[in-house]
């Protein structure tokens, strides 16, 4: 796992936490060190901070994932809802808003971990590939294309729309979306759905995804 935070202090605490749960840590503390720690050490993880020294956290988030997709847990000051997109967009899973507890740090990280291990098995599953609404999904190589462009979308973005087009025009709840999806048990108190639904919707067409107030997001069947 890796911990990238320019705060000594923070970033020792952190990194502190989760090798007392039984994680082994790398650290970094700047952008081109992110970087170069990401290609040294191959975590399975990234904590990253938004704001660091020689490039920022979004800069380092898709350069990694360029390298190859890995979960990011991104810790921000920023609560404005247009920066949190922007860091889904560039590949990030998941975000904390400082200041934050270690507790959560810790809970948002196995979290992930328990995601891409439900990921790997839901593939298995479903169908080589899912055609939607003019989306070809290839469930294998996680490749969308619509008509004969490819769909550029983030290893969450992917697993929500697969979860979406299991069942065309169908009403999937919110919590039904995060237990299968992210693995929480339900969706209270998160706006991680919704911000990752409208960067799909940017990506795929606002009209694809349907909002169900009160209830969740329906892939629309038709056009």
């Amino acid at each position: 796992m890796l911990v990238v935070e320019d705060e000594p202090v923070i970033n020792q605490a952190v990194t502190d936490r989760l090798g007392a749960e039984g994680f082994h840590v790398t650290q970094a503390f700047d952008g081109p060190g992110a970087v170069d720690a990401f290609t040294t050490s191959s975590p399975d993880l990234v904590v990253l901070d938004v704001m660091l020294p020689g490039f920022d956290g979004l800069e380092v988030c898709r350069r990694i994932q360029a390298i190859r997709p890995v979960p990011v847990l991104m810790l921000t000051a920023r609560t404005d809802e247009t920066d949190l997109l922007v860091g889904l967009g560039v590949g990030a899973d998941d975000y904390v808003t400082k200041p934050f507890s270690m507790r959560e740090v810790v809970a948002r990280v196995r979290t992930l971990l328990r995601r891409v291990e439900r990921a790997a098995e839901l593939a298995a599953s479903r169908p080589a590939h899912l055609d939607v609404q003019g989306l070809r999904i290839d469930v294998a190589t996680r490749r969308v294309t619509a008509g004969d462009a490819e769909v550029h979308l983030t290893p969450l973005e992917f697993d929500l729309l697969c979860a979406l087009a299991a069942e065309p025009g169908v009403v999937r709840s919110r919590d039904a979306l995060m237990r299968e999806v992210w693995g929480w048990a339900d969706a209270s108190g998160t706006r991680t759905l919704d911000s990752h639904v409208k960067a799909l919707r940017a990506k795929i067409g606002a009209d694809r995804v349907r909002t169900v107030h009160g209830v969740g997001y329906a892939l629309e069947a038709t056009p």
